[in-house]
């Protein structure tokens, strides 16, 4: 019979796992938007940006990924079909648009303001592991820093 304590703890457990999952799907779906839309860009230092972009939602979601491993959880694979869905919008808002690289930048910063949301949502919702903590932390921060990169590429072009 499971006492008080060890319910708490595989609850809390559980929320974890679903914050982690859900960080780890949103990172997917990041990388995968930025792969694409770096297919579309015509300049080329967005098209660097979003490849650097890329790849760092890649090495979060590895991070993300190895966390839910050591826990002895099997992380999610893929991203979410709302990601899909967005994609497909983009496509669509991108073949009316004039200026396809200002479409993508566009959207590059609402991803990321969500992305920070998303972020910060997690951080308050749940009490994570000192080391988990940080970890989601600093991701945040990292795309929080991008904002100020978008808004530099936005002037150039």
């Amino acid at each position: 019979m499971e006492t008080t304590r060890e319910k708490a703890l595989e609850r809390s457990h559980e929320e974890t796992v679903e914050s982690l999952q859900h960080l780890l799907e949103k990172n997917y779906d990041a990388e995968a938007g930025y792969k694409e839309a770096m297919l579309k860009a015509e300049n080329t230092n967005l098209k660097q940006y979003l490849k650097e972009r890329a790849a760092l939602r890649n090495r979060f979601a590895t991070e993300l990924s190895d966390t839910l491993i050591r826990m002895d959880e099997k992380p999610k694979e893929e991203g979410s079909a709302t990601g899909d869905l967005h994609r497909t919008w983009m496509n669509i808002k991108q073949a009316f648009s004039s200026d396809k690289d200002e479409s993508i930048l566009e959207e590059c910063i609402r991803g990321e303001k969500a992305s920070v949301e998303e972020y910060e949502e997690v951080l308050e919702k749940k009490q994570f592991r000192p080391e988990i903590t940080e970890m989601i932390t600093r991701q945040k921060h990292e795309v929080s820093q991008t904002l100020g990169k978008i808004k530099t590429l936005e002037d150039l072009h």
